[in-house]
């Protein structure tokens, strides 16, 4: 059986959709920073920065020049950035679909982060048989399930707490041309000491784990971030990693309910020092990043606003109206 924590990307690619934002993978791609760059500084005015600013910004990161282009290059055929230019001066912004995906995301993240909705005692069944043909489908439907907060109980046998939402109703349908059933009920647990609770679903130690692990990374952090000791490209660079690193504990850990979980669970003290971090360095990177692309501008770049926890979970509403969930729901 697959663990929780096989996840090789966190948004899952559709062959079929024409946005296709960049696989999560183990430490930072270029693609990635790029896309976590842009949505901390300009999700809220898509602004349109000089491709050599972004460089430059990823270049702190540790991402050569080459590597940087070709993430540019790649996003904006992806669909996640839209190109212009002045002159010989090239500039690229997000682009709607992206805006919306990410806006939408980042308040998935938060809000499950932080949900504390009673358990009514549940458990909603998605259980499938897709033939062997159809891999990639099965690919698909798994990696879309894993996004929705379901885990496999068995195989083809994926559960959650949460109640099917009419967005993922309609998501798993764009899925599903094979043999699927979706029920919801209680557990009637056996009296045989071998028999499995549905919350065995989840890796809970490697949960824990994780949470724990990010603590320690950051708690000795915090101090440096409320003194103000902490700027320039070291504080865009922690902002990034923090982000990156906390985003993927919603997909872990999907609103597990606390009645199923060890005492004292780590998913509240892990959000609050992701807040504390994340907003404790918005004004300095912020001042960072606005420098970095004055030097390719002729003059100080309208657009650029740090994005904080408060501005994740109101979203943004593009000129059309407001953003709406690609996942039934992540970015951010």
């Amino acid at each position: 059986m697959a663990s929780p924590f096989d996840i090789d990307e966190i948004y899952p690619d559709d062959a079929d959709h024409p946005l296709r934002l960049p696989r999560r993978q183990v430490g930072n791609s270029p693609q990635g920073v790029a896309v976590t760059l842009l949505a901390d500084y300009t999700l809220r005015t898509r602004a349109a920065l000089p491709s050599a600013a972004i460089v430059a910004l990823l270049a702190e990161t540790g991402v050569t020049t080459a590597g940087a282009r070709t993430a540019i290059s790649r996003l904006a055929r992806r669909g996640v950035l839209e190109g212009s230019r002045l002159g010989r001066r090239s500039s690229y912004r997000l682009s709607r679909a992206a805006a919306a995906n990410l806006s939408a995301g980042g308040h998935w993240i938060l809000a499950s982060t932080s949900s504390t909705v009673p358990w009514d005692g549940c458990w909603t069944v998605v259980a499938f048989s897709l033939p062997q043909q159809l891999s990639t489908q099965r690919r698909a439907l798994r990696a879309q399930l894993r996004w929705l907060g379901y885990a496999p109980l068995y195989d083809g046998l994926w559960i959650s707490p949460d109640d099917l939402t009419p967005a993922a109703r309609a998501q798993l349908d764009q899925l599903t041309l094979g043999a699927v059933t979706v029920f919801r009920g209680r557990q009637t647990a056996l009296e045989s000491a071998i028999h499995r609770a549905p919350i065995e679903a989840w890796d809970i130690e490697g949960i824990t784990r994780s949470y724990r692990a990010f603590l320690q990374r950051w708690t000795p952090v915090l101090p440096r971030v409320v003194a103000g000791e902490i700027d320039g490209a070291a504080a865009v660079r922690a902002r990034t990693e923090v982000m990156d690193t906390f985003r993927r504990f919603p997909v872990l850990d999907p609103q597990l309910p606390v009645e199923l979980l060890p005492k004292k669970w780590l998913r509240r003290p892990a959000r609050e020092l992701f807040e504390a971090v994340y907003d404790g360095l918005a004004a300095p990177a912020e001042r960072h990043v606005r420098a970095v692309v004055t030097r390719f501008t002729d003059g100080e770049q309208p657009g650029i606003e740090a994005h904080t926890t408060a501005d994740i979970l109101a979203g943004v509403r593009l000129d059309d109206g407001p953003a709406a969930p690609a996942h039934g729901g992540v970015v951010c």
